[in-house]
């Protein structure tokens, strides 16, 4: 099986070049800069390597590097951002701050003619991000292709198959990024498209098998996409050695809880315990209005409730978990920065009270992670559920969390659901939700003065949520939505609408 490197210089965006690699049936592994060697990267057969972007400089001191010799190891390189940086910077080309300042967002992109730009129009649209910029390519590269603010957008060295791209071609803001990408794969580095998520389920069916063979599994179960599959997958893997624990922590949306105890504990045959803990959260949350101190709070909250019931249980080994893909990369991972930690990955505290953690989940993006779901038969109904952060409402509630503000998040939450659902039919956005405000303002309300809260509406379109757009709602549906919230919940005197895009926003709002 053909294989790609993706070497990580510290970029948010490490995984998802993966994952374009992947959507092109070519697997794709990633290490970080400083734990391969270019020597163990030509014996391990890699048919190419991606250099990702990253927030440093190549010229400052400690900006992470690897050994020029990469470039000599008959293996070709595409570098990305400051991977195309590094690349030049390597091979003698001179970097500087970007003359015209930071280039950022949509770009128009001029292209020459190259094996990486086949099948590229010479005028098409990237993505900027970046503050510096080759301003000397290095001998034996040519240029190929500029933005209005940048002469060296991206460079070639075709005769060691070496390729520079100052823009992201992952992300789908780049009119053509797939098309260079599978240039990259299959013009350049001769792979074959042989990587299958078939291949992946049984992978990791058997990893499981042979791993947790004997072995009790406490898996946390939050009704979600992510856990659900998390659950069918280990389940499919040790069977009745599997149980799944659904903690009712009260940040669950409208009527959620009953539906994950119908779904797993009656349908699907799966060992099934409820832990009532809505109470136990409000108290350890009080008087808490700190995002990561929240997030910290309901993860440490999580385990402890877990290990509680382990102990009644008899102590099983393992904690499985549905960490996917997007949950590392925002809580960073290695020298990425971080833009917020999980419940799942940041917030677990060192001592978890069992032997090993299970995430069967961690390397696939969400769409995977749907495609896996189906191949183990889940109903399409529990696959495609609304996506649902971890710490459930406790990061849609801006501020404290009580319980006043979670009954007001439910409803308006639920009115604005069913008003989506209702206008979109088929073609709904990929993430819709409400977020309760921390801050209150003046209304009327049956003739009186009112003071309440402020609901925020969100609906985002994307193919892999690294990425998104705000989803253009009628005007129709955004006025009834509004227009009964603020009449059928209680407390809620405000409704405004996010039109913010992701980057520079993220999804959700903590």
């Amino acid at each position: 099986m053909d294989k790609i490197l993706v070497l990580d210089f510290g970029g948010q965006y490490d995984q998802l070049i993966a994952r374009r690699v992947r959507a092109a049936h070519v697997y794709a592994e990633i290490h970080g800069y400083d734990r391969i060697t270019p020597e163990e990267i030509r014996k391990n057969g890699y048919r190419g390597v991606i250099f990702t972007g990253g927030p440093n400089s190549v010229y400052a001191k400690d900006a992470p590097k690897i050994d020029a010799s990469v470039l000599s190891i008959g293996v070709p390189i595409l570098g990305i951002c400051y991977g195309h940086q590094l690349l030049t910077y390597l091979a003698g080309g001179q970097i500087a701050p970007a003359r015209a300042g930071s280039e950022y967002g949509k770009t128009p992109l001029y292209t020459e003619s190259c094996p990486l730009f086949e099948g590229v129009p010479p005028e098409s649209v990237c993505w900027m991000s970046h503050t510096d910029e080759l301003t000397a390519p290095p001998p034996g590269f040519r240029v190929v292709a500029l933005t209005p603010h940048c002469a060296a957008a991206a460079v070639a060295d075709e005769n060691r198959r070496l390729y520079g791209v100052q823009f992201h071609p992952e992300v789908t803001h780049t009119e053509y990024g797939d098309a260079i990408i599978r240039n990259f794969l299959f013009r350049i580095c001769g792979c074959g498209a042989d990587w299958q998520m078939e291949d992946v389920l049984e992978r990791t069916v058997n990893e499981y098998r042979w791993s947790l063979d004997g072995k009790r599994v406490l898996l946390a179960l939050s009704g979600g996409v992510d856990s659900s599959v998390a659950a069918a997958l280990l389940h499919r893997a040790v069977g009745d050695n599997l149980t799944c624990v659904f903690v009712d922590h009260g940040l669950m949306r409208k009527g959620e809880a009953d539906l994950v105890e119908r779904t797993f504990g009656k349908e699907l045959g799966v060992k099934f315990i409820r832990v009532n803990a809505e109470e136990r959260f409000l108290s350890a949350l009080a008087g808490v209005t700190d995002p990561e101190a929240k997030r910290k709070i309901i993860g440490e909250q999580f385990i402890r409730a877990f290990e509680q019931t382990a102990k009644s249980l008899g102590k099983p080994e393992v904690l499985a978990q549905g960490t996917i893909y997007p949950d590392v990369i925002e809580s960073g991972k290695g020298d990425s920065a971080v833009i917020k930690s999980h419940h799942n990955v940041g917030g677990l505290p060192k001592r978890i009270g069992f032997e090993t953690i299970a995430e069967p989940l961690k390397d696939l993006f969400k769409d995977e992670v749907r495609a896996i779901g189906e191949r183990l038969g889940l109903p399409k109904a529990l696959i495609w559920r609304q996506p649902f952060p971890g710490p459930g409402l406790g990061v849609r509630v801006m501020g404290e969390i009580t319980g006043e503000k979670l009954a007001a998040l439910r409803e308006a939450d639920a009115v604005f659901r069913e008003m989506v659902e209702r206008a979109g039919g088929a073609n709904l956005p990929d993430q819709y939700f409400a977020v309760l405000l921390d801050t209150r303002s003046v209304g009327v309300k049956g003739d009186r003065r009112a003071y309440g809260y402020t609901v925020a509406l969100r609906a985002v379109t994307t193919d892999d949520f690294m990425t998104a757009s705000f989803t253009r709602l009628s005007w129709d549906t955004l006025e009834t939505a509004a227009g009964r919230i603020v009449n059928e919940v209680p407390g809620v005197t405000r409704v405004v609408y996010d039109v913010t895009s992701k980057p520079p926003a993220t999804v959700e709002w903590e």
